[in-house]
């Protein structure tokens, strides 16, 4: 970032990228059926409610029963 933007630009331009990520990701507060952040195959963080998303065009913290349209079952 340029020194000539202000951290609450800078921050309101990484706010409006974090929300552009979760429109695309399809990104919900809520299970959708069985399927949530706690049972996918991306979940880093077993048995937490709160943990890493690994897919790589998410990466973020991400709750136990959100979701999104990436989901992938485990293996196992």
């Amino acid at each position: 970032m340029s020194s000539n933007v202000s951290r609450e630009e800078q921050m309101e331009q990484e706010n409006q990228q974090l929300q552009a990520l979760v429109r695309e990701a399809k990104l919900k507060g809520s299970p959708s059926g069985e399927q949530r952040c706690d049972n996918c195959r991306y979940y880093v963080g077993e048995f937490k409610k709160l943990a890493y998303c690994n897919h790589p065009k998410l990466e973020i913290l991400v709750g136990a029963d959100w979701w999104c349209q990436w989901w992938e079952a485990t293996e196992g």
